[in-house]
């Protein structure tokens, strides 16, 4: 059995009559389905999010970095389709799920995202399909969780259906590289199930990365992560000693860089956002205590991140008090809550943190974002807020200005002329004019 399905399969990706369906539609699974698509595959979309399948559906994008004429051209085209209906996984060659890991309330991996949706390819699958996950996970997660899972049926992985794991790798808004061009890991259960999920991907995407095994990639994506977890705790770290000796973490990181070699800049912040920096040391860390290892390192660099909206609060209390001003009472305005500049992504985002922080001081908290007009419930927030315009005169009402997200459609002069006071964490005002002393980096 095990050439016969492997070949049948292997024909269907190679002619490109394969069905191709992403289970998860946020900011990994909908680039990836119109990737696939743009390669020629039909492709069905699955999303538990009604208001995705129907936007969707219509032709609309809810991810602005993507290119909205694309959506529209997709769905009229009968080779894209999206659907709540989860029994059409047998209709799909392949499922990829990109579904969410976040975190438990103790820091503890979450895999309920990941084991309900094994639970429902289970219930569907038949023979001849691949089954790849690519949600960031700590090492096992594919073989110990979705392996036994799809197997409970009878039926044999690397026989009658395949299984391999290829780490996401998206980054929403960055305009020099995008999914069909960021180089694509892949690691199999097993070798068959390596070459065909290899195949696959290669339709859509330039390069691919085989590795010997699922968890080889996995591992892969948490060292990628905790790597750059790892060094922004660093500077954010050195920005506190830096700042109690008056100088300029900014201009030490840009000094630093000149160097052609041995050094690589990374940026201190507010906080980690999006849906992996946040999280995946953590997962890391938990795998590691499962194993009886302790990540000292790992984890220390998580306590850093997180204790940074802790130190802008209390920087900017500090500032307010030079102006004889309380935080309880101050109007405080935070500039940003999307996690990075230029996107609507929410996840994880340390301007919600910031905003609950000085509410529960006692100031009167709002926020503009260009990219988010209003806020949701989310797993750890629930702010139902809208975004305030933007002026002159709106910018003179308020006590304080938080930078805590610099998106480049914001006119740093204006803001610098207007505002009483600003706490800029990104250093988003280095080249504002004229008025200086009014601007605190944080």
């Amino acid at each position: 059995m095990t050439n016969e399905s492997l070949s049948e399969l292997s024909i269907k990706i190679e002619s490109n009559k394969a069905v191709v369906g992403i289970i998860g539609l946020g900011y990994v699974g909908l680039p990836l389905l119109q990737a696939f698509y743009l390669s020629g595959f039909s492709v069905i979309g699955f999303d538990t999010d009604q208001l995705k399948i129907e936007l969707l559906s219509n032709g609309q994008s809810y991810l602005s970095h993507l290119d909205q004429a694309l959506i529209n051209q997709m769905f009229q085209t009968g080779r894209c389709q999206v659907t709540g209906d989860l029994r059409r996984f047998s209709e799909c060659d392949a499922l990829i799920s990109c579904v969410p890991t976040p975190l438990g309330e103790n820091l503890q991996p979450d895999l309920s995202f990941v084991e309900k949706t094994a639970e429902d390819i289970a219930r569907n699958l038949r023979r001849n399909q691949l089954v790849v996950l690519e949600s960031s996970t700590y090492p096992g997660t594919t073989r110990e969780i979705l392996l036994p899972v799809l197997s409970a049926g009878g039926l044999r992985c690397g026989e009658d259906f395949f299984l391999a794991y290829s780490p996401e790798r998206e980054d929403p808004g960055r305009k020099n590289f995008t999914t069909q061009t960021i180089p694509k890991l892949v690691g199999g259960i097993d070798d068959a199930s390596c070459k065909l999920a290899c195949s696959l991907y290669s339709k859509a995407i330039r390069t691919i990365v085989p590795v010997s095994s699922a968890e080889v990639a996995e591992a892969a994506k948490m060292l990628e992560n905790i790597y750059r977890s790892v060094n922004i705790a660093l500077v954010n770290e050195m920005k506190i000693v830096l700042s109690k000796m008056g100088i300029d973490i900014w201009e030490v990181i840009e000094a630093a860089a000149s160097k052609p070699f041995g050094f690589e800049a990374f940026y201190p912040g507010p906080g980690l956002g999006g849906h992996c920096l946040p999280i995946d040391p953590y997962y890391m860390a938990w795998r590691a205590r499962k194993l009886g290892v302790e990540t000292k390192f790992i984890e220390l660099s998580g306590e850093v991140n997180r204790a940074m909206p802790a130190y802008v609060v209390s920087n900017t209390t500090l500032a307010l008090n030079k102006f004889a001003k309380a935080v309880n009472g101050s109007k405080i305005l935070i500039l940003g809550v999307a996690y990075k500049p230029n996107v609507e992504d929410v996840r994880e985002s340390p301007g919600f943190t910031l905003i609950e922080m000085f509410r529960e001081l006692g100031a009167q908290v709002d926020y503009n974002d260009p990219y988010v007009p209003q806020t949701r419930k989310t797993r750890r927030h629930n702010l139902l807020m809208k975004s305030i315009p933007l002026s002159a005169q709106m910018l003179a009402s308020y006590d304080c200005v938080v930078v805590a997200t610099d998106h480049s459609s914001y006119d740093w002069q204006l803001i610098s002329n207007n505002a009483k006071l600003i706490i800029d964490t990104r250093n988003a005002l280095k080249h504002a004019k004229n008025r200086r002393a009014h601007i605190i980096k944080s």
